[in-house]
């Protein structure tokens, strides 16, 4: 009915005034109608407004004069009067009443579409990032790893021609293809871990370990992955999620605690997925404070809440951090 021209809104809750109107004409002033005027009213304000409420109560006020006119019991003129301005002051009241509700009902509904459109959105860029991520890494793998590998054979030919030339410079061609041999290595490294091309039902705990030995290489540091129990997870986007939430925590333990040593465990019951990372770094102290409130995290909590998973930060008992995801079976999408 909102939909409709307002002069249209105005028709249903007429012909109900009058209705109720004829009604309380035929039942006589003993059985009095008079809180039955108030629906009508209560249309005209929720469907149009509150000038159609006031012009429906107007007209209630007038039906209802003429309905109870001959069986009144006042006395005098004045007397009916008054009462008919109270019943008017009455239906004022429900006119403005019903326009609040309405108000707060649409205040309401704008605010929980606004949440819809922030969730939407906030989803649509995870999704982006997702899609530029794997883009980037199958790049990285098809490109610049291939071009790379082919500059080493390059350089792996020129060191032999020199040392069949007995030449002093074939020890510089063979340290150059090491060189380019560890910079395949590492960029074939870094193309995994943004691109985890196995993260699928079987592959997440493979896909953890892959992680946790790439970054180990680049960080120098002790990660490790310690599989509980076997994991099957049936959604690849849960994998995919999963998998990233723990890539950032221990990027970000790597970056900001200084830690020595990185622990990944992964176990799974028939009720939930648990995913722990814990390190022996600086902790939840003052000096750690902004890694801790970053957009690292708040991505973390926006993933968890995506495959409908509760994401928890707590220090380690020992000294350090830890960061426990339990993923309800029921919940992972699929």
């Amino acid at each position: 009915m909102r939909s409709l021209p307002r002069g249209l809104s105005l028709i249903i809750p007429t012909c109900l005034t009058l209705v109720v109107g004829w009604i309380d004409n035929i039942t006589g002033w003993e059985v009095s109608l008079f809180i039955f005027y108030a629906i009508p009213i209560v249309q005209a304000v929720w469907w149009g407004g509150a000038a159609e409420g006031i012009l429906i109560s107007i007209l209630s006020g007038a039906v209802w004069w003429f309905a109870n006119h001959d069986v009144n019991p006042y006395n005098t003129f004045l007397g009916y009067f008054w009462a008919l301005i109270n019943r008017e002051f009455y239906f004022i009241v429900v006119v403005f009443a019903v326009r609040g509700i309405r108000n707060r009902q649409e205040a309401d509904a704008a605010y929980i579409q606004m949440l819809e459109e922030r969730q939407q959105l906030e989803a649509d860029i995870v999704s982006v990032s997702e899609h530029e991520q794997q883009r980037i890494g199958q790049d990285l793998h098809d490109g610049l790893c291939q071009q790379l590998a082919a500059i080493g054979c390059a350089a792996r030919v020129l060191a032999d021609d020199l040392r069949a030339e007995n030449s002093a410079r074939a020890e510089d061609a063979a340290a150059i293809e090491e060189s380019l041999r560890q910079a395949v290595m590492e960029a074939r490294d870094l193309a995994r871990g943004i691109f985890p091309v196995h993260v699928d039902r079987v592959g997440l705990s493979a896909a953890l370990s892959d992680l946790a030995s790439t970054l180990s290489r680049l960080t120098g540091l002790d990660i490790r992955v310690e599989e509980m129990d076997e994991v099957h997870i049936d959604s690849p986007e849960a994998a995919m999620h999963l998998y990233r939430i723990a890539q950032e925590a221990v990027s970000n333990a790597a970056r900001h605690a200084n830690p020595t040593h990185i622990l990944v465990k992964i176990s799974q019951n028939a009720q939930a997925l648990t995913l722990t990372i814990e390190d022996d770094g600086c902790g939840l102290g003052s000096k750690n404070k902004r890694s801790q409130e970053g957009m690292g995290l708040r991505t973390m909590r926006y993933r968890a809440s995506i495959i409908g998973a509760h994401l928890h930060l707590e220090p380690r008992v020992g000294g350090g951090t830890r960061i426990l995801l339990t993923l309800p079976l029921t919940s992972a999408p699929t």
